[in-house]
């Protein structure tokens, strides 16, 4: 697109809340200057920047090759259980029970060793993996959807599909990550990876902080030697499985999760430890959490990424790396809003989600979008009619490099207007803004942003009154 493309009419899209949006031109900067009608767009919430779905798991949405590899593994798959074939036989236990028996050793031992093998017997019947049994006839309603993702993980080869399957329930068994929910691991690594709100179709989100290892001290204690590296690939198992525990594996549910990756002031690939645990988390997820993640994305990424990720890529598949998105440091809330509401966004990521926001918790309050064309400069107002409210909002510019400033406006025109925020210029790295303003006669609060850049503007703002008890 040309710089002049970018420079056409600006396109005002504001909420259809009682507020209003008004565009100028750079030179009519006061904020109550009148303009054309023309120059204001028909009014709508904003819409979704990015759309993006899970694969159908219903069986009517199948192709016809695909429900006949899914057919032809829960065949496989219940032979292999009612068999008690699904897991290899130590060969020691084997000749243990035949030694018993020639040997004529007590009746007590050979009946203990009888009764382990039966109770391995009744344990292979009940299998199950993230709260769904893994036997077909039982009819459990997410055995389609777990099946498909070993599938789809092995391009519906089905011999492939079931070995990874039994591949990945052996190492759950011997891992006993079933028990891994109930663990309790370094309190350092609360921080390093953690579930917060949902995207747009949602997906339940998992951030992965890199930067918490930065620190010498704690890289040594996260990586330092093979057995505390054993112990960080058991903290992420966790970190999965409190995912999934998140997800609805049943067809029309949503079976996967969103994974943002940040990785600002991540230890860099020099680090050997590090990429040692980083091969081993990457090869334990991709062979055993087939189909768990719909997005994977790397914000903040350093130069030394795009190295690393060079050295990765031959041990993963392609439908792993096709849901790989990366993000420089510029882009990145412009990067996470294709994917996540605003809302949703944590307010470190230029979104408006906030812990323990107490003035927008459960309220509604509709997001709405201004694009702004370079050199322009457009106003927000908000209505205060009704005196002693409280008004709150929040905005962000992608990119800013803007100026910005807050005002209240009286409507009697005898009165003075209060400067909320001073007129000041925004750096691109700024976050979202968030004020309030106790109105003490009726008028407006209004918002002026100055685009001083040679590129048109996305503005997201949301704001909501909050009434003065009786």
């Amino acid at each position: 697109m040309t710089a002049q493309e970018e420079t056409q009419n600006v396109e005002v899209v504001a909420s259809p809340q009682e507020g209003k949006v008004v565009d100028v031109e750079e030179e009519k900067v006061e904020t109550n200057e009148s303009v054309d009608d023309e120059s204001t767009k028909p009014i709508k919430a904003v819409e979704k920047c990015s759309s993006y779905k899970e694969e159908s798991n219903f069986l009517s949405d199948l192709k016809e090759f695909e429900k006949k590899a899914l057919v032809e593994l829960k065949s496989k798959l219940e032979e292999a259980i009612l068999g008690n074939t699904l897991f290899e036989k130590k060969q020691e236990e084997t000749k243990k029970v035949e030694a018993l028996t020639e040997g004529g050793e007590e009746c007590e031992k050979e009946e203990n060793v009888e009764e382990e093998k039966r109770v391995e017997e009744e344990e292979e019947n009940d299998l199950s993996i993230w709260g769904v049994s893994l036997l077909p006839s039982k009819g459990d309603e997410g055995i389609d959807v777990v099946l498909l993702k070993f599938l789809r993980a092995r391009e519906f080869k089905v011999n492939d599909s079931f070995e990874m399957l039994k591949k990945t329930l052996k190492w759950r068994k011997e891992m006993k990550i079933d028990s891994v929910l109930d663990e309790v691991f370094d309190s350092d690594l609360a921080s390093a990876a953690y579930m917060n709100g949902v995207d747009r179709e949602g997906h339940p989100v998992c951030y992965n902080i890199y930067g918490v290892f930065d620190g010498e001290e704690i890289y040594q204690k996260t990586f330092g030697n093979e057995e505390k590296r054993s112990e960080f690939l058991r903290w992420r198992c966790q970190v999965m499985e409190k995912g999934i525990q998140k997800l609805n594996l049943k067809p029309g549910g949503v079976s996967s999760l969103l994974q943002i990756n940040d990785l600002k002031n991540s230890p860099g690939p020099s680090k050997k430890d590090l990429r040692i645990a980083t091969n081993q988390t990457v090869s334990m997820l991709q062979d055993n959490y087939p189909e768990m993640m719909a997005k994977n994305i790397f914000i903040n990424a350093p130069f030394w990424y795009y190295a690393l990720n060079a050295l990765l890529s031959p041990f993963l598949t392609q439908r792993t790396k096709s849901k790989f998105v990366v993000a420089r440091p510029a882009k990145v809330t412009e990067t996470l809003i294709k994917y996540i509401p605003i809302e949703e966004i944590p307010v470190n990521y230029g979104g408006f989600k906030r812990e323990n926001d107490s003035e927008f918790f459960g309220q509604e309050a509709s997001v709405s979008e201004l694009i702004l064309k370079a050199g322009s400069t457009a106003t927000i107002e908000i209505p205060a009619l009704e005196v002693g409210n409280t008004l709150s909002w929040d905005l962000t510019v992608l990119g800013w490099e803007v100026s910005y400033k807050e005002e209240f406006v009286p409507n009697d025109e005898g009165s003075y207007t209060v400067i909320v925020t001073k007129g000041k210029k925004i750096g691109s790295q700024e976050g979202a803004i968030r004020n309030s303003f106790k109105n003490n006669e009726a008028g407006k609060v209004i918002l002026t942003i100055n685009n001083t850049s040679n590129k048109k503007k996305r503005v997201l703002y949301r704001y909501m009154t909050n009434k003065s008890s009786p």
